[in-house]
């Protein structure tokens, strides 16, 4: 490889290798004992220090030794690295070949198994045979939805949506968030995605149809970042977006709510923030619950509006919104903008980090498992381009496009996918506002000439800027606009530029790499890249051809391209890979014709603007004549032109946002299943929204008890999480029937959850391993408690993974009473009881009766019996590998939403994250549980849990 001939340099020097140094005054680093030993010094200098990146370096140390045995010395030992690396990276080859063939068997095992379960015959489609017309996603291409094409259609389309007023909430938790002025670039957090969000949220708040629309982040008062970031408020106006909303109401329009969680005074980066993702999800719950009442109010007819969806943007924020999408019953949209399995990829691939190393900087197992859920999950799935489910979605577990089309097919004709799902998959480039660009149509001279004639008109101070290098900058402009990494591939850009005489002779290059005020003060990638840049500058000698500004501000980028497009220019992303590439629409925006990458987004644009040329970014040779071809050619770039800007409105914000609620439109409304508690006292000034959301927020679970498995003293309380036994077993759960049984009566406990709304505390006592003295310890923490206060401002909610009867074992063996709790959080969150001494509500004949809301609520998504069927054939898999029964299912204490096994030998059991592996390949969406010591697991729904059942809000549980 031509960038590596300082390698075959050095290996050629090292052939002239004499003996080891026998110079006493010599470096001790490089004698033992009165001469060097080579061995030594490759153990302990090699292979536990070594860094790729410095080869180079110590190469050009090496070549400047004067001695020339120190030299030849040297050189030997970097030959020992050089040899490491290779080792290294033919290991980590060997180890990635065997874990994607592993990921092969695994993925078509899980096929073979959903396709036996699925027994009727697969259509012709079902096969995925005919690629003309379905495509990998499982969309049919014939009857993929148009975009809006004209005024005329967007009206039509306006008016038949003029009826519906919906609400929609978008999260996205990191970076800074505001409407005005956006600090993009100012870190890794704050970027495109901080610019999409908002502009998303700005431009579906003037469609038809949208009332009001809620983009959900994280508050920031810190002296660090600027004061307006802590305002909980923040209306965003349409600005020169068309409003086409004729009825405003009190409440409609687009609005950044900030929401408080995570650390109050400092601004911290996403991978800081996952352990504080449940406290925003609380946070978020409370403002949906009251915007849904207020709402209500003004265009409900009294009854609660609830979001039509519940749109997540990256990981944490799809990860919160699976949460609230199960607590609310709405339906939730992700898009990922950037996926963690794919980041993996490529970092493994540059070989400088393990899993371990990468996973303790980015945190990126909890971001995959976040992507995972959002799988699980999501409605939508919105991506930016094809090459995102193609290359990076397909990664996941939880998605498989060969069975997405067999269960796409399946649903389509109405047969039954047993329990079966994976998401929609739908591309929906990113929107531009277009209302400010004017496209120019004029050339240099002209313009040049018509500012000497005026000299009231001047020129925007980043044209002198970029100018200044040229020593003709009347020649067209070839513009790159990308950060100073690696990834953009710009030094071939410069090489291909360099290197080509007749490009050299009528273009000038400009690169736009970002600021920078000292090289020495950026990140060593970032400066190796900007350095390289200047020696091919110098080694080509292309000064007064190529200008590489240090400075520029955001407001100045579409001067840049005006610019560009004044002087016939061309604009050029050579990227090895572009996940959507958002500066070629802007490019084509102010008329310019575009060179790009064929690798990933481009594709696409390209596609649909037809206005450019598309090259392997590895091809140096095919980037210069694509880029002199378009220069050269008058017609052909005149042409590329006129495509562009016909074209470019398939990309306006009104087209992303009508295909955007088209989508949403179309999934099936859901909302939540309570029914609404008649008290008697709506009136009182305690049962009034404020004073319950802040009572709510009060008592935000200020005490936890655990007695999970545990020999507690009741002096300690403990602050464990509520759902700690995800990383235990098994749970039991109650008898099916009588489940069946209740749901058929009527159960009246407007009483009691009156009782438990006039709380002004609620104790949650998370209980999982029962032990002999475990009642007396309960009986002593309740009488304690109830001591210390009035009775009746301390409730008590138990959450266990018990079932129901187990319960009422426990509480009769310590003489407890039921009306001792206000509810039951039973088998591991997929159920609710409440104490009640009607027998008519218990046909059990135990004191207790099942919220009749619950079930329905958590049913998303729910395999039923194709479930269970599948969790019965991976127990007797797992019995048949280890010889003997480790591992039984607990019909007794199975329930309608539960599966429970026993596990009798529990150091033979997988982790609980290969059974939701195999679970999520055959696109089965629950939650799997291990609880009890590893003596059972509980299968349940996939948005159930013991903490989701405390945010249940039936008016009262909402905590």
């Amino acid at each position: 490889m031509a960038g590596n001939d300082w390698i075959n340099s050095y290996l050629e020097a090292i052939l002239d290798v004499g003996p080891g140094l026998e110079d006493k005054r010599s470096s001790l680093l490089l004698r033992e004992r009165g001469r060097f030993s080579p061995t030594r010094y490759f153990v302990e200098e090699v292979i536990t220090g070594f860094d790729e990146t410095d080869l180079h370096r110590s190469w050009v140390k090496a070549a400047a030794m004067r001695s020339t045995q120190e030299r030849n010395t040297r050189l030997e030992n970097m030959c020992w690295r050089i040899w490491n690396l290779a080792r290294k990276k033919k290991q980590l080859e060997g180890e990635e070949y065997q874990r994607l063939a592993k990921r092969r068997l695994e993925r078509e095992r899980g096929r073979r198994e959903a396709t036996a379960d699925m027994s009727e015959d697969l259509s012709e489609g079902e096969k995925g045979d005919v690629l003309g017309e379905i495509s990998q996603h499982g969309e049919s291409n014939r009857g993929r939805m148009s975009r809006v094409v004209s005024v005329d259609a967007m009206e039509s389309w306006a008016a038949q949506q003029k009826e519906k007023k919906f609400y929609i909430v978008l999260i996205s938790l990191h970076g800074l968030i505001r409407g005005e002025n956006m600090e993009l670039g100012r870190d890794s957090d704050t970027g495109g995605q901080v610019k999409y969000v908002v502009e998303l949220a700005r431009a579906l708040a003037t469609m038809p149809g949208v009332y009001r629309v809620d983009l959900l982040t994280r508050q920031i008062s810190s002296s660090d970042v600027d004061w307006s970031y802590g305002e909980p408020t923040e209306m965003l106006h349409s600005g020169g977006l068309e409003n086409h909303n004729q009825e405003l109401g009190e409440s409609s329009g687009a609005y950044i709510i900030r929401i408080p969680f995570g650390p109050k005074d400092k601004y911290v980066a996403k991978e800081l923030l996952w352990p504080h993702v449940p406290e925003f999800v609380d946070g978020a719950l409370s403002h949906i619950i009251q915007m849904s009442k207020v709402l209500g109010e003004q265009i409900g007819g009294g009854e609660p509006v609830w979001p039509v969806a519940i749109h997540g943007h990256y990981a944490d924020a799809g990860d919160s919104a699976a949460l609230l999408s199960g607590v609310l019953n709405v339906p939730m949209v992700f898009t990922g903008h950037s996926l963690g399995r794919d980041k993996l990829e490529q970092l493994l691939k540059q070989g400088r980090s393990t899993r371990e190393e990468i996973n303790a900087t980015y945190k990126i197992m909890r971001r995959i498992e976040a992507e995972e859920l959002c799988l699980d999950a999501s409605e939508i799935i919105i991506t930016s381009t094809r090459q995102e489910i193609e290359e990076q979605w397909r990664l996941y577990d939880g998605f498989d496009p060969v069975l997405e089309r067999k269960l796409r097919a399946r649903i389509k004709r109405g047969v039954s996918c047993y329990g079966r799902f994976m998401p929609r998959m739908v591309v929906i480039p990113p929107g531009m506002e277009f209302h400010h660009i004017v496209a120019h149509n004029g050339d240099m001279d002209s313009d040049m000439e018509g500012n000497d004639e005026n000299s009231g008109t001047q020129d925007p101070p980043i044209w002198g800027e970029i100018m200044r290098f040229f020593s003709n900058p009347h020649k067209p402009m070839i513009l790159a606009l990308a950060r100073a990494d690696p990834k953009k591939n710009i030094t071939t850009l410069v090489k291909a530029f360099g290197e080509c005489r007749p490009l050299r002779e009528i273009a000038n290059l400009t690169l736009i790499l970002g600021n920078r005020d000292d090289i020495d003060e950026m990140s060593s990638t970032n400066a190796s890249v900007i350095l390289s840049i200047l020696k091919l500058i110098d080694k080509y000698d292309l000064y007064g051809q190529v200008a590489y500004p240090k400075h520029h501000k955001q407001s100045d980028v579409p001067d840049i391209y005006r610019l560009a497009a004044k002087t016939k220019g061309v604009f050029i992303n050579p990227a090895f890979i572009e996940p959507f590439g958002l500066t070629l629409i802007e490019a084509a925006a102010y008329g310019l014709p575009i060179v790009a990458t064929k690798n990933g987004g481009p594709v696409d644009i390209h596609r649909v603007l037809d206005n450019g040329l598309l090259v392997d970014p590895h091809d140096q040779q095919a980037i210069a004549d694509a880029l002199l071809k378009l220069v050269a050619d008058k017609q052909l770039w005149a042409r590329c032109r006129q495509n562009g800007l016909k074209n470019i409105h398939l990309f306006s914000w009104p087209a992303h946002c009508k295909t955007y609620l088209a989508r949403i439109a179309s999934c099936k409304p859901r909302h939540p299943q309570w029914q609404k508690a008649d008290t008697g006292d709506e009136g009182s000034e305690s049962d009034s929204p404020d004073e319950s959301l802040r009572d709510i927020q009060d008592i935000s679970l200020n005490l936890k008890f655990s007695l999970d498995g545990e020999k507690t003293d009741v002096s300690t309380v403990f602050e464990n999480a509520l759902d700690s036994e995800e990383n235990v077993p098994y749970g039991k759960s109650e008898q099916g029937n009588d489940v069946k049984r209740w749901s058929k009566g009527t159960f009246d406990g407007n009483a009691k959850l009156h009782a438990m709304r006039r709380r002004k505390y609620i104790f949650v006592i998370a209980l999982d391993c029962p032990q002999s003295d475990l009642p007396n310890a309960l009986k002593t923490i309740l009488q304690a408690l109830k001591n210390a206060s009035a009775s009746e401002s301390i409730g008590f909610i138990m959450s266990t993974s018990l079932g129901i009867s187990e319960v009422h074992e426990l509480l009769t063996s310590g003489s407890l009473s039921s009306a001792d709790f206000d509810a039951y959080i039973c088998n591991s969150g997929s159920e609710i009881y409440y104490p009640s001494v009607n027998s008519e509500d218990c046909p059990s004949g135990l004191p207790f009766a099942v919220d009749l809301d619950y079930n329905p609520h958590i049913e998303y998504r729910w395999g039923g019996e194709g479930l269970r069927k599948t969790l019965v054939r991976w127990v007797s898999s797992i019995n048949e590998k280890n010889g003997e029964m480790t591992i039984s299912e607990d019909e007794a204490l199975s329930t309608s939403h539960c599966f429970a096994f026993q596990i009798k030998k529990a150091d033979a059991m997988p982790p609980v994250k290969e059974l939701r592996k195999m679970m999520r390949i055959q696109a089965l969406r629950c939650n799997v549980i291990y609880c009890q010591n590893a003596t059972r697991v509980n299968v349940i729904p996939v948005l159930a849990s013991r903490a989701q059942a405390l945010r249940y809000p039936k008016d009262v549980f909402c905590l």
